[in-house]
């Protein structure tokens, strides 16, 4: 992807935080290594890329935000379980390692996420059309503590600021 004058037209920094991620997920139930890790990033990175090239529109963010969003919901979302299959993990062991409820949108310019079906909705990654605003791929607070619930409780409340 070239970048031209207005909008960013390539998509790395928002494939880069969903990629980082999904990826801290299954780190941080340690039972996949580093280099597991590092293949296992290279190949979502490269599929994302491909599902996603003829269904980004920087101009009009949220077109197609349908068709880029990553979903499990009791069933397996088909780019996490190829990219999965590149580092030997069977379909069993990702409904182990990852939230049994995750939707993660992936649009230009913001990357956000919910865990259950009544979760907060947290941000990833945002940016302006000229600089980003936030870090992506990290581990935050906000999302460590999602991590042990496949979904939060009725009164859970999660503040989001940016």
């Amino acid at each position: 992807f070239q970048r031209r004058g207005g909008p960013r037209a390539d998509m790395v920094p928002e494939i880069a935080a969903a990629v980082g991620f999904v990826s801290s997920l299954l780190r941080t139930r340690g039972c996949v290594s580093e280099q597991q890790l590092q293949v296992f990033s290279g190949a979502l990175r490269e599929a994302l890329a491909e599902h996603y090239k003829h269904h980004w529109f920087p101009e009009k963010p949220f077109k197609g935000s349908g068709y880029r969003c990553i979903r499990i919901n009791h069933k397996m979302d088909p780019i996490i379980s190829k990219a999965a299959s590149q580092i030997g993990l069977s379909l069993p062991q990702l409904y182990q390692l990852l939230p049994s409820e995750l939707t993660l949108w992936v649009d230009p310019y913001e990357v956000s996420y919910r865990i259950g079906e009544d979760g907060s909705i947290c941000v990833l990654y945002e940016a302006t059309a000229t600089k980003p605003v936030s870090s992506y791929g990290m581990l935050t607070c906000k999302n460590q503590m999602m991590l042990g619930r496949t979904s939060p409780s009725k009164n859970y409340i999660m503040t989001v600021s940016s």
